[in-house]
C-alpha cells in the first residue's frame, strides 16, 4: 500500500489511498510519512518521509491567493480542496516547528441515514421536524458531529418542504434540492465570517437553519435569537454532555443577564444529542449516543441553576427517549458490541456502569443479559 520512489507526491495518490481504504483522515506532515485514519487506527502509507518541499508544493495546489495571505497571517486556515479525481475534502492547514501540517477529510455526497450510522432513529426525527427550536449536538473533534448534522438535515430534505441554510467552515457534507431547498454557505468563500453571515441570515427567508460550530457570543446569540423568532436552528459544541453543554451556553454570557438567558435557553432548546466515537469487537466505528430531551422537569432545572441534576432527570427519562453515556455503553455491551472492559475505559461513570451491569443501583436489581 505504498507510495516508493523519489519524485515530488502528488496530493491526489493519497487522497486515492484514502478513499480505497474507506479512510476517514489523510494526515500530511514535514518530516514524516503521509497517514492514515482507519478503523485499525493512524496508519503509514508511503516508505518515503514528505519534504519540506513537497508541503509546500501541496500547500500551493489547495490555496489560492487570498487563503494563502490569511494562512501566512494566522499560521492556521480551514478551507476546502475539490479534486477532479477524488471529489472534495476539508482541508485544515497549519504550522508545527515552523513547517507546514495539514490534515484532510472527505466531504462526502452520499448523506448516511440514521440507520446506517447506529444513531437512535426516533429522537432525532422527532428534532428534524421540530417547527422551531434550538437542537444542539455535541462532543470531542472526529466524534460525528457533522456526520449526524448531514443526516439530520437530509431527513428534513427528503420529508418537509422548508428552505434550509447551512453556515459552515468548511462545507463538509453537499445536499442536493429534494423537497427542500437547500443553500450552503461558507466562510471563507461564500461569506467572510460566521458573524457576517448570522447578521443576514434571518432577511434569507429560512425556515432551518445550521450554524457549523457554536464557538463564541456572537453565534450563540444569533443562534438563540434566530430559534426565538421561529426558527429551528441546529449547531455543534465541544462539550461531552448536555449539562456541560447548557453551562457552555450560559457562560457565553456575562453574570447579570443569566436568569434571563436560563429562562430563554429554556424555552427554546429542543434536544441535545452528545456523541463519543467507539471501536466494537468487530473493529467497526460506531457512536455512543446520549440524549438529552427539555421535559418540563428539565426546563424547570435549567431555569432553576440545577444543571447538575439534569444528569439523574435523563436517566429517568428512557419513556422520552432520553439516555445517558451510561445506559448508551451498557445497551451496546449486552448487544455484545463492545467489552465489558472497553465499555468500562470509556465510560465517565466506570462504577456506576460497573453496578448496572451487575443489577446492582440503588438497591434494586435489574435483569441484564
Amino acid at each position: 500500500m505504498g507510495i516508493m520512489g523519489e519524485r515530488r507526491f502528488n496530493l491526489d495518490e493519497f487522497l486515492e489511498i484514502m478513499l480505497k481504504e474507506n479512510a476517514s483522515d489523510l494526515y500530511l506532515k514535514a518530516g514524516s510519512p503521509p497517514r492514515i485514519r482507519t478503523s485499525r487506527g493512524v496508519q503509514v502509507i508511503s516508505d518515503r518521509e514528505l519534504s519540506y518541499e513537497d508541503m509546500q508544493s501541496i500547500s500551493q495546489t489547495i490555496m489560492n491567493d487570498a487563503s494563502r495571505e490569511i494562512f501566512n497571517k494566522h499560521k492556521e486556515l480551514d478551507l476546502s480542496y475539490n479534486s477532479a479525481k477524488c471529489g472534495r475534502f476539508r482541508v485544515n492547514v497549519f504550522v508545527q516547528q515552523g513547517q507546514i501540517g495539514m490534515v484532510l477529510r472527505e466531504v462526502k455526497r452520499k448523506i448516511s441515514t440514521f440507520q446506517e450510522l447506529n444513531l437512535p432513529v426516533e429522537p432525532l426525527k422527532k428534532f428534524a421536524m421540530e417547527p422551531r427550536g434550538l437542537v444542539l449536538v455535541t462532543g470531542p473533534a472526529g466524534c460525528g458531529k457533522s456526520t449526524t448534522l448531514a443526516s439530520i438535515i437530509e431527513f428534513i430534505n427528503e420529508n418537509k418542504q422548508s428552505h434550509i441554510i447551512t453556515i459552515e467552515d468548511p462545507v463538509e457534507f453537499l445536499h442536493e434540492d429534494k423537497k427542500s431547498l437547500i443553500n450552503q454557505r461558507e466562510i471563507g468563500t461564500d461569506s467572510h465570517s460566521f458573524s457576517s453571515a448570522l447578521k443576514h441570515v434571518i432577511r434569507q427567508s429560512p425556515d432551518v437553519i445550521l450554524i457549523g460550530e457554536m464557538r463564541d457570543t456572537t453565534t450563540a446569540e444569533a443562534a438563540i435569537m434566530a430559534a426565538e423568532t421561529g426558527h429551528l436552528v441546529f449547531s455543534t459544541l465541544h462539550t461531552i454532555d448536555a449539562p456541560a453543554t447548557i453551562e457552555r451556553i450560559l457562560n457565553f454570557f456575562p453574570p447579570y443577564i443569566q436568569l434571563q438567558m436560563r429562562a430563554q435557553l429554556a424555552h427554546i432548546l429542543k434536544g441535545v444529542v452528545s456523541l463519543r466515537l467507539l471501536t466494537t469487537l468487530k473493529g467497526e466505528r460506531i457512536p455512543a449516543v446520549s440524549i438529552m430531551i427539555p421535559t418540563p422537569t428539565i426546563q424547570k432545572l435549567i431555569m432553576e441553576d440545577r444543571v447538575s441534576e439534569i444528569r439523574e432527570a435523563m436517566e429517568q427519562g428512557e419513556i422520552f427517549g432520553m439516555q445517558t453515556f451510561t445506559q448508551a455503553l451498557i445497551k451496546l455491551y449486552k448487544e455484545g458490541k463492545v467489552s465489558y472492559e472497553y465499555a468500562m475505559q470509556m465510560s465517565d461513570a466506570p462504577t456506576e456502569f460497573s453496578l448496572k451491569t451487575k443489577g446492582i443501583f440503588r438497591g434494586t436489581k435489574e435483569e441484564v443479559v
